[in-house]
């Protein structure tokens, strides 16, 4: 069970509040809490080993390469602070290729080196692969960007430090609402789990601000390289906003450039993602990127404290600026710090139970959250666009901030 009234009861006493960069507190006094079951905290000077699985190659491998950037930095950052529980941290990573097979290779290639915690991985179709045997396995797995709402269920051993698909489609459709748009299209991939569940959600919210989806149109798989056609179909229904869930390397080459020389010239809004783009969007032409809007799960331009601190050592570390994949897995780190240490063990399932207190808040670079039954934060975000730096680059800034309170 992912919480019981008991473990609830001490891990609200017991939460302790982290110095480091995404930290969990409650109102409760610092000591640590007791681990469940027989495990016992682990011993000084032993290595804290913490699985990452990710698409380090293939089409998506900019999701793996900010996911395991931003957890190597977290980790350097706990090491030279002492560590967790007089332990240091070892990242042991591996490549999914955003497969769903290779996503349950790796997952078993970690669980036989006796490792029970585990970031990873980047998409939700790769993640649902390992949400099973996770739970079958006693093994706690922190999604760092799996949106589909089916990735977390209650009283399980599966937790995420993003949004869910649901709460990314309504805050898509609160942007639209508040930027005037009462009729929309949408475009997206039909055999897509991250696509269509995007689509379901906006669509949903949209009913409920009173929106009118005017048009639908999708693409049967993510291999199609053609939307002259959907987009055609957008320009004859009159739209001026579409809404298109895709990944990079579709939006970059194809859907964006398709859409402009089929005529539409309106906004194109997508979600998580968008930002995570290789050299054949920076080099592309800017104009086309005029009106391209999306939900993320961070800004890099954000004042705070945390945000500035953060994208500062990432780019010491790493020499660019993190996408919103670097924040999300340099936040799964700073979670699994606080949950171990409110637990007082790095056994998984203290760990889980530790987790599953909902009243702990984190306070990470993607935002300071609770997490819910499911083990999904409750937070809103940032809405980002492209903006013409005139010399032929691309460059983001902040549009909006659609918090989760907008969304009741």
């Amino acid at each position: 069970m992912k919480k019981t009234k008991l473990l609830s009861l001490l891990l609200a006493l017991c939460m302790v509040l982290s110095l480091a960069a995404c930290g969990g507190s409650s109102s409760g006094s610092s000591a640590p809490a007791e681990s469940s079951g027989d495990a016992a905290p682990a011993a000084s000077g032993d290595t804290l080993k913490i699985g990452v699985i990710s698409p380090n190659t293939g089409n998506l491998a900019a999701y793996g390469t900010g996911i395991h950037t931003g957890a190597e930095l977290a980790v350097e950052e706990i090491n030279a602070a002492g560590g967790i529980l007089g332990q240091q941290v070892e990242l042991v990573e591996l490549d999914d290729r955003a497969d769903p097979t290779e996503c349950l290779n790796a997952f078993n290639n970690l669980v036989s080196q006796g490792i029970g915690l585990i970031i990873g991985s980047a998409t939700s179709g790769a993640t649902s692969a390992i949400t099973g045997p996770a739970n079958e396995e006693e093994v706690v797995i922190i999604a760092p960007t799996a949106t589909a709402d089916s990735i977390t269920t209650e009283d399980d051993y599966i937790f995420r430090v993003c949004y869910a698909d649901s709460a990314q489609g309504a805050i898509a459709a609160a942007y639209a609402k508040t930027a005037g748009y009462d009729k929309v299209g949408i475009v997206y991939c039909a055999g897509d789990v991250y696509s269509s569940g995007l689509k379901d959600s906006f669509s949903a919210a949209c009913a409920e601000q009173g929106i009118e989806v005017v048009a639908t149109e999708s693409s049967a798989a993510l291999t199609t390289t053609e939307y002259t056609n959907q987009f055609t179909a957008m320009v004859n229904a009159g739209l001026d906003f579409v809404y298109a869930p895709y990944y990079y390397d579709v939006i970059g080459p194809y859907v964006i450039p398709q859409a402009r020389a089929a005529g539409y010239d309106g906004v194109i809004m997508g979600a998580d993602g968008y930002d995570t783009t290789p050299d054949y969007v920076r080099e592309a032409d800017a104009p086309a990127f005029n009106n391209i809007y999306w939900t993320n799960h961070y800004f890099a331009g954000d004042t705070s404290e945390k945000v500035t601190s953060f994208v500062a050592a990432y780019k010491d570390k790493f020499g660019s600026e993190p996408s919103a994949f670097g924040a999300t897995g340099y936040d799964s780190v700073y979670v699994y710090k606080a949950a171990i240490e409110a637990a007082g063990s790095t056994d998984p399932a203290a760990v889980r139970d530790a987790l599953a207190d909902t009243s702990t808040v984190y306070e990470c670079v993607s935002g300071t959250f609770s997490f819910d039954e499911s083990g999904t934060p409750v937070k809103g975000a940032p809405v980002i666009t492209f903006k013409d730096n005139g010399d032929g680059t691309i460059g983001m800034e902040l549009v909006d901030v659609v918090e989760a309170s907008d969304l009741a």
